[in-house]
């Protein structure tokens, strides 16, 4: 940032924070949504209803979604701004275009010219379904499968590059088990899921009946028959969960020797990795097993299933048929989301991207760091940085101040972690460094070009920086994200997007920001000391740094927190999966008490106004039930039941105040009380 945009930046930011006082909370008079009680419930009895009912009755899914909540409500928000800008770099925008704002708008511009996409129909990827169909072996197929990384197609093993657990000062390659195109390996191996493998069977036959590949029908029944065993090998989401089991450091020769059933040197060709000599492998014991279901698979079904996976990567950019077909797939049947996203939805998607984090492959072959430096140069208020930086300073300190004093943890454990929670740092709006694109091509005339270049171009930043210094200024999250994260540089990330009402608000009561955004933040920090994240010390380096009195007091607690997310349904006889969750959901508890007491200490020992009927504590926890309010479709809840690591957000509500003391104070909960939990019964970890 040069001088004078930080003396125009402190300036708005003065401006700002002098303005906010005069302006009214999105939701007045104090940033709560009094309209979402419904007062015919109880808090006592449920918390979540009785905070967002009339919300819920009132709230209509829109047709082309599967819910709606805070998120998305916000990033619906963020997309029409994002709209108006693409719309406006479309107009000016040369065929091949040369700013970074020109070639956001001939990306845009491409995917809105329906009329040319349709004449194409599947001439764009003819050439990579050609160059598959006639493969003439494995190790052929092999680097195809490498080159998936940057090329529409698909990898029965997954590659990306990242900082190194064990040494955090260098970048290391990671590999993975993947070629699964459904959200879980249960969707192929248990009853519940019977329809949806039935439907994506059909997806299958009907792309390749679309490139023009024989036999659709009796190739898409090898597909599943080949995916169906990848299943059968692979790790379960769980057992992905533990960092130590999944760092398995090997060279290309022990790779080889390790699963010699697969062509690895091809594939690392493939994916530019040939002069990579140390690799990272996750699950370990599937390996072997995948590479040999890979080597007994005919070479026909290897074709139709890597074919399958070009047109499957591509579809959302292709002709209607295509476009349809995915839909029907992907998004009613997996998510029961009834129409598809109008054209303009589907084109912001294509350009900006979505959460790479949490929807991995939703950013390929996008241009989405170009749209957040346009999105941040146009919309991002500055007012909020100062703001936000007070309110993670006073939740760490809030933080410092529990792991000081839990009762649990011993001296030695307590050092480290208190040495680890003093690296962590905050980032805020948008990254210092913009992403270079003056090198790639984009046309408003060759939309699948577009993607492909994109593709190449991310990746190859990637690969071309790995063998330098981890940079520490890196962003794993776009500006126009609406989501927060906490990173392996112990990094907490705020993007603009997220920074807006009602997740945050510089004119809201304190009560409601600390019991929204503050969560939040408290959410992230803990997240460092979760079931996964508590295997990083202060480097971000894998190493067991707990005693083991302190870590087996950890698991017993996390045990008796799971024990009662297993009990929680999202839908009769669907429970959530306390072991996949168990990481956001003692992020969700610890983020909870730890905003609270720095909610409390903000107060500087005073005693909180009461507004609209309602004290300090009532307006905190009403704002984090509202925070997860949520109306999901049911397809969608068995979706993000069986394969997300997030718990349903109505038990992200539900869940943590059972087990605070002060949200019994606050609402009289007693004994007695559908939500009453002996004080013997409620879990305390942080």
């Amino acid at each position: 940032m040069t001088a004078s945009r930080m003396i125009v930046l402190a300036l708005l930011v003065l401006a700002g924070a002098a303005l906010a006082a005069d302006r009214p909370p999105f939701f007045p008079p104090f940033g709560l949504d009094l309209t979402a009680h419904d007062q015919s419930v109880r808090p006592q009895d449920d918390f979540f209803q009785y905070a967002n009912g009339s919300w819920i009755a009132r709230t209509v899914i829109p047709a082309d979604g599967s819910y709606m909540n805070v998120f998305r409500d916000l990033a619906d928000r963020v997309a029409l701004d994002l709209r108006a800008l693409l719309e406006a770099a479309a107009d000016s925008a040369p065929v091949r275009a040369v700013t970074a704002e020109q070639k956001v708008g001939a990306m845009y511009a491409a995917f809105m010219d329906d009329h040319r996409i349709e004449a194409l129909g599947a001439s764009p990827i003819r050439a990579a379904i050609d160059a598959v169909r006639g493969a003439p072996n494995r190790a052929s197929l092999a680097r195809i499968m490498g080159r998936s990384v940057f090329e529409f197609g698909g990898s029965v093993f997954s590659v990306g590059i990242d900082v190194d657990l064990k040494d955090a000062t260098h970048y290391v390659v990671y590999l993975n088990q993947g070629g699964l195109g459904m959200p879980d390996r249960d969707y192929y191996l248990t009853e519940q899921f019977a329809a949806q493998k039935r439907a994506y069977h059909r997806y299958v036959s009907t792309l390749l009946k679309l490139i023009g590949w024989p036999k659709p029908q009796a190739a898409a029944d090898a597909v599943i028959a080949f995916e169906t065993r990848i299943a059968e090998a692979s790790w379960t989401k769980i057992e992905q969960r533990d960092l130590v089991k999944n760092y398995n450091p090997v060279s290309p020769t022990e790779l080889l020797t390790w699963a010699p059933d697969f062509p690895w040197r091809d594939f690392l060709a493939g994916a530019k990795l040939t002069d990579k000599t140390r690799l990272i492998v996750g699950e370990r014991s599937a390996f072997p097993k995948i590479a040999s279901v890979f080597a007994q698979t005919p070479l026909p079904a290897l074709r139709a299933w890597e074919a399958f996976n070009v047109a499957d990567s591509a579809a959302a950019d292709l002709s209607q048929p295509f476009q349809q077909a995915r839909f029907a797939f992907r998004d009613q049947m997996l998510s029961g989301q009834p129409q598809m996203m109008p054209r303009w939805k589907r084109a912001l998607a294509a350009v900006s991207g979505g959460d790479c984090i949490a929807e991995p492959g939703s950013c390929f072959g996008t241009l989405n760091w170009a749209v957040g430096q346009i999105y941040v140069e146009h919309e991002f208020t500055p007012e909020t940085k100062a703001k936000i930086q007070q309110l993670v300073t006073n939740i760490t300190a809030a933080f410092r101040g529990r792991l000081q004093r839990v009762e649990w943890m011993g001296p030695d454990t307590r050092i480290e972690a208190l040495k680890k929670l003093d690296t962590y740092t905050v980032k805020v709006g948008y990254p210092d460094h913009a992403r270079d694109y003056s090198a790639v091509e984009i046309r408003r005339d060759d939309l699948i070009g577009d993607v492909r270049r994109a593709a190449a171009a991310d990746w190859d930043f990637y690969v071309n920086r790995s063998a330098g210094p981890v940079d520490r200024t890196d962003w794993s999250l776009t500006p126009q994200t609406v989501d927060a994260y906490n990173g392996i540089f112990r990094d907490i990330v705020f993007p603009a997007a997220i920074l807006q009402p009602p997740d945050f608000d510089p004119a809201a009561d304190d009560a409601v920001n600390y019991g929204m955004i503050g969560v939040v933040i408290g959410h992230e920090l803990t997240h460092g000391f979760d079931d996964q994240g508590r295997a990083l010390d202060a480097k971000g380096e894998l190493r067991d740094w707990w005693a083991a009195s302190d870590a087996a007091a950890f698991k017993a607690r996390a045990a008796k927190l799971g024990a009662q997310y297993a009990a929680f349904e999202p839908l009769p006889g669907l429970h959530i999966n306390s072991e996949l969750t168990m990481g956001e959901n003692i992020a969700d508890l610890g983020g909870l008490v730890i905003a609270l007491d720095a909610y409390h200490a903000s107060l500087h020992g005073e005693t909180a106004p009461t507004i609209g009927g309602l004290s300090g504590d009532q307006r905190f926890f009403l704002a984090d039930a509202q925070l997860w309010r949520i109306k999901m479709r049911d397809d969608a809840i068995r979706k993000q039941t069986a394969s997300d690591p997030h718990s349903f957000r109505k038990f992200r509500a539900l869940g943590p105040p059972p087990n605070v003391d002060a949200w019994y104070d606050a609402f009289d909960v007693k004994p007695g009380d559908k939500m009453y939990r002996a004080p013997a019964d409620r879990v305390q970890i942080w």
